[in-house]
């Protein structure tokens, strides 16, 4: 028995949607900008992400994890995985809070910084190059407009 095809939306609504929806336009642009970064940190064994969370860690405190996750936009879980291969390679350690047992602190070794100071540099030409091929205006006001969106709350309810 042959599967019918449903009654779909009208083909304005689908056109509409693809050509004014914010959230499939920063998907879109966000995949493109992760693929563009996984290729340049990949000789780091690094991803996008990895990359993020180790340039988060480059201060004199560590700091707590129930503090980096919300400022990665990550949830606790999704920042424990993450954290795990990072560990494993001696780039960061992860230690208890001093004021609380119970927490987490997240420190970046010698080593980490050291990969760090490579991987930030292949990071400055490629963000240089992405910044150079688009309007001069258009790379400030995108990081603008995508803080802006941060900072909304998560429902509109």
């Amino acid at each position: 028995m042959a599967e019918t095809t449903p009654d779909l939306l009208p083909l304005e609504t689908v056109l509409h949607i693809r050509d004014t929806c914010l959230c499939l336009a920063a998907q879109r642009a966000a995949r493109r900008l992760a693929r563009r970064f996984d290729t340049v940190l990949r000789p780091f064994g690094l991803t996008n992400g990895q990359f993020s969370l180790m340039v988060a860690l480059n201060q004199p405190e560590p700091p707590p994890m129930g503090r980096l996750a919300p400022f990665l936009a990550m949830d606790p879980s999704t920042l424990t995985a993450a954290v795990k291969p990072l560990a494993r390679r001696g780039l960061l350690v992860v230690e208890p809070d001093p004021q609380d047992r119970r927490s987490r602190r997240l420190r970046i070794t010698p080593d980490g910084v050291a990969l760090m100071r490579q991987a930030a540099e292949v990071w400055r030409v490629a963000h240089a190059e992405i910044d150079a091929a688009l309007p001069p205006e258009v790379p400030d006001a995108l990081r603008i407009g995508l803080g802006q969106v941060a900072a909304l709350p998560v429902s509109a309810a």
